[in-house]
């Protein structure tokens, strides 16, 4: 039987074989490539997009109500010898957590918990009371060998999570610099309070952050492209040198303890940069314990946020203008009678005594007379005064310096024409300036004439590996080289005819001040509360350090070289020895 012929195809009518294999690989190479795609898009969702949730989960955290996938940028101390030393940084752990309505006997899980970390009874108790809250934390920042005892008793109700948390190894050390991070309203966490503050945006991790893996790396120009977050993120280096900033908060708190004071601080500064390298100030508080504090006023820094009236440690910088201008020299003389009357008041020198004629302005600062400084300040004329005084030293406005809260220094007494107000300013009554201000004003004094800008983070390690050095303005100069040289060894001589405290190896110049402090409201100065201040630099021939000590209210004594002057020198020695630097003299 014959069977008839089919006809042509339309696919085949007038198409070579070879066409029809070519439109074939076509269709699969395009299947391929769709497959491909999505299984590449899928690998991108899982382990660059999702991949914080999917490791979370791979931690036990997914079940945490709060999520715990917090991280954070590291702030660094600098070691003099240039290694960076953590000081804030994360740490890794476990919390334990309890569902109440599997819980058998509280008491039992209570003592399981209590046994590896003190716990409060009560609080375990109302938390296990919540049968309808499926979780509630019962302890944090455990360790491993923590972790393992609670998950070896088996409490039913009880589990563990992974979890990470702010740590600060030094403890208490310059926590009025660093800062800590907390809740806030809206339950995240962000920096509050020193640096933590300050650098929050370059120190947080966004949610959004990616995981690196070989992904990653092909996907690197989609994710710049498409995520548009060009913000700075790293760590923060700081200038803060971890043993002077032991150091020097080992002292500030011996003399708080010496003097009954209400508070002390003190500052370490390279003159020519505004590195800070120590920066502490007691009453202070644990870092990895802050909410213990009951009162919020001891997590501020009042070297930067209050200002004092400084007393007789303004004398140099009205004296150095005053010899910038060709006023006085370090000769010129006057009568000293011990007081002066200014519109109707009566000023006196601090012991009420005068010295006699030929007094020189030498002896103005060695004994720290008022008089003397009237009567530079009556020579100045008010103009140039205020204009040293706000404009050049500008000791009336804001540093700059990178800690939050800084306040401006008080100068209205100056706003008029009052004589008496311009004669208390000469001697540092009246008008009110921060620490870190005066610290700033008395750095020309040492390099150069320049107006620097204290600082403490001086680079920020980004998270692309590249580092990023931050450069701080300065101005100047303010007085000219002649002008410093004269009153450098003005200073010198304060030190070693003054007070009778010349240094071995280092020439020294620095000078007290003794203010008394006012009453609130404007009511007047107590009698019996003073602010102590003493403030110097050494080498002069080429001032490595300044350094600066404030006494806020110590009992029982009267004078500021009584309370900062051992303190002031053994910072001096401690600093020449630490940093082996070579003596001048």
């Amino acid at each position: 039987m014959l069977w008839p012929l089919p006809s042509p195809s339309p696919l085949s009518h007038g198409m070579s074989d070879s066409n029809i294999h070519r439109i074939r690989i076509r269709v699969i190479i395009i299947a391929v490539a769709v497959l491909g795609g999505l299984i590449i898009a899928r690998l991108f969702m899982l382990q660059i997009i999702q991949s914080k949730e999917y490791r979370a989960r791979a931690q036990h955290q997914y079940v945490t109500p709060t999520g715990d996938s917090f991280d954070r940028g590291t702030i660094y101390f600098t070691s003099k010898d240039g290694t960076t030393v953590s000081a804030a940084t994360i740490e890794d752990g476990f919390k334990a957590a309890i569902n109440p309505s599997l819980i058998t006997d509280p008491q039992q899980a209570y003592n399981a918990v209590n046994a590896v970390t003190p716990t409060s009874l009560t609080d375990f108790l109302n938390s296990a009371a919540k049968k309808n809250d499926p979780y509630e934390e019962v302890a944090t920042h455990l360790d491993q060998q923590q972790a393992d005892t609670l998950t070896a008793d088996k409490i039913p109700g009880l589990t563990l999570y992974r979890s990470k948390w702010r740590s600060y190894p030094g403890g208490s050390l310059a926590a009025k610099v660093l800062g800590f991070v907390s809740y806030k309203n809206d339950n995240t966490l962000v920096g509050n309070y020193g640096l933590e503050q300050s650098y929050n945006d370059v120190l947080s991790r966004n949610d959004g952050a990616f995981y690196v893996n070989f992904f990653a790396e092909i996907f690197a120009n989609i994710q710049s492209s498409i995520f548009k977050n060009t913000a700075t993120t790293g760590d923060v280096v700081t200038s803060i040198e971890p043993t002077v900033q032991a150091q020097l908060e080992q002292t500030v708190a011996g003399i708080q303890q010496k003097w009954s004071s209400q508070s002390v601080g003190g500052i370490v500064m390279d003159p020519y940069t505004g590195a800070i390298i120590a920066m502490a100030q007691v009453p202070s508080f644990d870092l990895n314990n802050y909410g213990a504090e009951k009162d919020p006023s001891i997590y501020t820094n009042p070297l930067v946020q209050s200002d004092f009236e400084m007393g007789s440690i303004i004398k140099p910088l009205i004296m150095a203008a005053a010899i910038e201008n060709k006023v006085v020299t370090p000769q010129t003389s006057y009568t000293d009678a011990g007081s002066v009357i200014i519109g109707g008041k009566t000023i006196y020198n601090f012991d009420k005594r005068g010295r006699g004629p030929g007094t020189t302005m030498q002896d103005v600062l060695n004994q720290s007379l008022n008089t003397g400084m009237i009567y530079v300040e009556q020579h100045m004329g008010q103009s140039m005064f205020k204009d040293y005084v706000e404009n050049r030293y500008q000791l009336g406005k804001k540093t700059g310096i990178d800690l939050p809260g800084e306040v401006n220094g008080l100068m209205t007494s100056l706003n008029g024409s009052n004589d008496v107000n311009y004669a208390t300013a000469a001697f540092g009554q009246g008008i009110a300036t921060t620490p870190i201000s005066i610290v700033r004003a008395w750095a020309s004094l040492a390099n150069g004439g320049y107006l620097v800008t204290p600082h403490i983070a001086t680079a920020i390690d980004e998270q692309d590996g590249t580092v990023k050095t931050l450069d701080y303005p300065k101005s100047g100069p303010l007085l000219k080289p002649e002008t410093l040289a004269t009153i450098d060894n003005m200073l010198i001589h304060v030190v070693n005819d003054g007070y009778h405290r010349e240094q071995q190896n280092y020439t020294v110049g620095a000078k007290t001040g003794t203010a008394q402090i006012a009453m609130p409201g404007g009511a007047g100065y107590y009698n019996d509360r003073n602010l102590h201040s003493m403030i110097g630099f050494f080498p002069v021939s080429h001032p490595k350090f300044l350094v600066y000590f404030y006494n806020y209210y110590p009992k029982n004594i009267l004078y500021s070289i009584q309370t900062l002057g051992d303190p002031f020198m053994s910072t001096v020695q401690f600093l020449g020895n630490y940093y082996t630097i070579p003596p001048d003299k």
